[in-house]
C-alpha cells in the first residue's frame, strides 16, 4: 500500500509540475503528502516540522485559515466551529440558510484535522497536526481565549475527549492528556499503535482507535497511565475514522467504505457488515438508525444501519469540494468540505439530503505583502485576500479581488496590487480603497506568473519556466516586457533591492542577479537552500527564502556574490511567500494561512530585548547573558564535535571545541570581553550534523 500511495504521490508531484490545477483527489494528496513526510521523519529525511522549532527566529501570531477538515457543533448555542486551516471559524448557524461568521480569533500552531467541542465546559480541544494538542475556552464566542496546549510528540490529527482527559490520535498512537487543569494539559500515558492512529473514540473503559492500514484497535483506558491494548480488527483498506454506538464500531475505511466491528467482546471484535461507498470514506457519524459518512469523491453518504449486518445505502448529497468530516445534530448534517469550507445539508429526509446552506473558506496563501496597517494575501484561487494586520497578534480579513488565474505572488507600490497571477501573468489591481479592490490592466507573460516586485518603472516577475521577466509599467493599463533571464530551476519568487534581483528558484535556492542594465540581466551569485525556494524578501543584509517545507530560512547577502545561511524557522504549512517589515517577518503558508515570525538578529534587536533568550534549533541552541553566549549541543550518542567561530568576512577566528561530548547536552561559552561588538559566526560539524550560525554581540 505504501509503494501505492508513493506512485501517488510522485504522479502528482509531475501534475503540479507540468500542469497548474489539480481537481481531482486533492484530500488523497494532502492525506498522502503527510504520510509521506511522516516516513521520512521516521528515516531521519527531513526536519521535524513542529511548529516550535527555530534558530534564531521567533513566532508572533498568524492569520492561518485554509481548507476545511473537522467540524463540530454546539448544539445549544447553534454555533458551529469549522477548522481550516490553521484556524477555526466560529460560525452562527441559527439560520441554517445563512451561516454567519461570529469570530475567526481561533489561530492554531497547526492544522486544524480533529475537534471535539463540550458544552457543559463550553471548551473546543483541536487536534492541530504539529501543534499538539490545544484547548479553547468559547464562552465567549466573540473573543475565544487559548487556555493551554500539549505538543505531542507526532502529528494530532484526532481527539476525543471523556472526563478529566483527552485522548488524542497522534499518528504514532494514542496519547492521553490529563485535562483537568485545562491551562497545563498533561502527558499521562499513551499507546504506540502500529499504524498510524488517524482516529479516535472513546466509550466506556475503551479508546477505539482508526490505525491507518492497521485497521481498528481497541485499547483499555481504564487506567490512563498505563492503556492497554486488548484487541484489534483489521479492516481491510485504511481505517481512518471511527465512531462507537452501542456494541458497533463503525468505521471510515477510505477505499472500503463503512465497516460495523462488533466490539461486545473488546478482546475478539468480529465484522458484521459492510457497506462500500463509491469513493474514499474518510470520517463516520451515527446517528440514530443511521450512519453518516463523508466521502471524498462522493459528498455525504446516508446509510441506513438499523440492521448492521445488511447497511443499505439510503440517500447522498454530492457536495461540491471533498466531504472530509462530518458531524450531525437534529435535522442537519454539517460537513467539512475541503475547499468549499462548510456545507449544511438537510436530512430531516434521509432518503432525499438537500443543501440548505453554506461557509465559503478562503484557499491556499501564496504569497503575502504588508503596507501600512494592511496584509495583502495572493490565495491561490481564491483571490487576493486584504487583511488587517494592526494588532499583529490578531490580524482579521477585510475584502478580497478574485482575478482569472492562479493568486501566487503580491507586491504593493502606491496605490496599486500587482499579482502574479499564474497562467493569467501580471494583474495590476486598484486598492486606493483597500475595502472595494478594482482590476486596471494586466501582462500575459510567457510562462506561469508565481512572483512579482516593482521598483520605479518596472514589475520583476518570477515566471517559472521562464525565469525572471522584466515589465515596463509607467502605464499600469497598459505593461510591456523589456528583458529577461532565464534561471536554471523554476523561477517562483522574486525581490530587488538596488542593482540585485534576488530569485527564489525551486530547484536551485536562491539566485542573485544584476539587474543595473533592465535588458540584459546577469547572474552573479547563488545559496542552494535545503528544500524547494519559493518566495524572497530582502531586508538589510538579510534574505528572507520562503523554503515550502523546510519553511522559512534566513540568508546573510552582506557578500552578494557568496550567500550563507544564518536563521531559521519550521513553519507549520509549506513556506510559499514572505514578506518582512522591520524585524518582522510575514509567511505565506500555504494551508496554514499568514504567520508571522522575528527576526533575533535583526538590526532593530538589542541586548535588553535578547538578554536571557533562548535560540533553538533541532540539534543545539544559543543562550544569550550578560557577559558571555552559552552553546548548548544535544547529542543522541557520544559525538564528535568540532567548532570555530568566523568573523563576517569568513576569516576563522578561533577553535572553539574540537573532540569528543558525551550523549545528552554539552555546553560551550563564549566570552564576549573576547570579541568586538558585530555579528559572528559559529560554524563545524556534530557529528554528520553540519552547524552553521550567526551570533550576535552587543556590549
Amino acid at each position: 500500500m505504501k509503494k501505492v500511495l508513493v506512485f501517488l504521490l510522485i504522479m502528482l508531484g509531475l501534475i503540479v509540475i507540468f500542469g497548474e490545477v489539480i481537481n481531482e483527489s486533492s484530500y488523497l494528496k494532502e492525506w498522502s503528502e503527510l504520510r509521506d513526510i511522516n516516513d521520512k521523519l521516521l528515516r531521519g529525511a527531513v526536519n521535524p516540522k513542529s511548529g516550535f522549532d527555530s534558530l534564531n527566529v521567533s513566532f508572533v501570531g498568524n492569520w492561518p485559515f485554509g481548507y476545511s477538515y473537522a467540524v463540530t457543533n454546539d448544539t445549544i448555542r447553534d454555533v458551529c466551529f469549522l477548522g481550516s486551516g490553521g484556524g477555526v471559524y466560529i460560525l452562527d448557524v441559527s439560520d441554517s440558510s445563512n451561516p454567519v461568521k461570529v469570530s475567526e480569533g481561533i489561530h492554531t500552531r497547526g492544522y486544524v484535522y480533529g475537534l471535539y467541542y463540550d458544552n457543559t465546559t463550553e471548551r473546543l480541544y483541536i487536534a492541530a497536526e504539529q501543534g499538539g494538542l490545544e484547548i479553547w475556552d468559547v464562552s465567549n464566542l466573540t473573543n475565544p481565549l487559548k487556555l493551554g496546549y500539549c505538543d505531542t510528540p507526532g502529528y494530532a490529527v484526532g481527539v476525543y475527549v471523556s472526563g478529566s482527559y483527552a485522548y488524542v490520535a497522534d499518528y504514532d498512537g494514542l496519547r492521553i492528556i490529563d485535562i483537568s487543569d485545562p491551562t497545563t494539559p498533561t502527558s499521562v500515558g499513551y499507546c504506540d499503535t502500529p499504524g498510524w492512529a488517524e482516529g479516535v473514540y472513546v466509550s466506556g473503559s475503551y479508546a477505539y482507535v482508526a490505525d491507518d492500514e492497521y485497521g481498528l484497535r481497541i485499547i483499555n483506558v481504564s487506567n490512563p497511565t498505563t492503556p492497554t491494548s486488548v484487541g484489534f480488527y483489521d479492516t481491510p483498506g485504511i481505517a481512518v475514522g471511527v465512531y462507537v454506538s452501542g456494541s458497533y464500531a463503525f468505521v471510515a475505511d477510505y477505499d472500503y467504505g463503512l465497516r460495523i466491528i462488533n466490539v461486545s467482546n473488546p478482546t475478539t471484535p468480529t465484522s458484521v457488515g459492510d457497506y462500500d461507498t463509491p469513493g474514499l470514506a474518510l470520517r463516520v457519524y451515527v446517528s440514530g438508525r443511521y450512519a453518516y459518512v463523508a466521502d471524498e469523491d462522493y459528498g455525504l453518504r446516508i446509510i441506513d444501519i438499523s440492521d448492521p449486518t445488511t447497511p443499505t445505502s439510503v440517500g447522498y448529497y454530492d457536495t461540491p469540494g471533498g466531504a472530509v468530516g462530518v458531524y450531525v445534530s437534529g435535522s442537519y448534517a454539517y460537513v467539512a468540505d475541503y475547499d468549499s469550507g462548510l456545507r449544511i445539508i438537510d436530512i430531516q429526509d434521509p432518503t432525499t439530503p438537500t443543501s440548505v446552506g453554506f461557509y465559503d473558506i478562503p484557499g491556499y496563501a501564496e504569497g503575502v505583502y504588508v503596507s501600512g496597517s494592511y496584509a495583502y494575501v495572493a490565495d491561490g484561487f481564491y483571490g487576493l485576500r486584504i487583511i488587517d494586520i494592526s494588532d499583529p497578534t490578531n490580524p482579521t480579513e477585510v475584502s478580497f479581488c478574485d482575478t482569472p488565474g492562479s493568486k501566487a505572488g503580491v507586491y504593493v507600490s502606491d496605490s496599486y496590487a500587482y499579482v502574479a497571477d499564474g497562467s493569467s501573468g501580471l494583474r495590476i489591481i486598484d486598492i486606493s480603497d483597500p475595502t472595494s479592490p478594482t482590476e486596471v490592466g494586466f501582462y500575459d507573460t510567457p510562462g506561469i506568473a508565481y512572483g512579482v516586485y516593482v521598483l520605479g518603472s518596472y514589475a520583476y516577475v518570477a515566471d517559472r519556466d521562464f525565469g525572471l521577466r522584466i515589465i515596463d509599467i509607467t502605464d499600469p493599463t497598459n505593461p510591456t516586457e523589456v528583458g529577461f533571464y532565464d534561471t536554471p530551476g523554476l523561477a517562483y519568487g522574486v525581490y530587488v533591492l538596488g542593482s540585485y534581483a534576488y530569485v527564489a528558484d525551486y530547484y536551485s535556492g536562491l539566485r542573485i542577479i544584476d539587474i543595473s542594465d533592465p535588458t540584459t540581466p546577469t547572474s552573479v551569485g547563488y545559496y542552494d537552500t535545503p528544500d524547494e525556494a519559493r518566495g524572497v524578501y530582502v531586508s538589510g543584509s538579510y534574505a528572507y527564502v520562503a523554503d515550502e517545507d523546510y519553511g522559512l530560512r534566513i540568508i546573510d547577502i552582506s557578500n552578494p556574490t557568496s550567500p550563507i545561511s544564518v536563521g531559521s524557522y519550521n513553519t507549520p504549512g509549506a513556506a510559499l511567500g514572505v514578506y518582512v517589515s522591520g524585524s518582522y517577518a510575514y509567511v505565506a503558508d500555504y494551508d496554514c494561512g499568514v504567520q508571522i515570525y522575528r527576526n533575533l538578529l535583526s538590526s532593530g534587536l538589542n541586548e535588553k530585548e535578547i538578554k536571557g533568550s533562548e535560540v533553538k534549533s533541532d540539534n543545539y541552541f544559543i543562550k544569550y547573558d550578560v557577559s558571555k553566549i552559552e552553546l548548548y549541543f544535544g547529542a543522541s550518542k557520544e559525538s564528535e564535535l568540532k567548532l570555530s567561530i568566523y568573523d563576517k568576512t569568513g576569516r576563522e577566528l578561533k577553535d572553539l571545541y574540537k573532540g569528543k561530548i558525551e550523549k545528552g547536552y554539552s555546553k560551550l561559552t563564549i566570552n564576549k570581553g573576547d570579541y568586538a561588538t558585530g555579528e559572528y559566526f559559529i560554524r563545524g560539524r556534530m557529528g554528520k550534523i553540519e552547524i552553521n550560525t550567526k551570533v550576535l554581540i552587543l556590549k
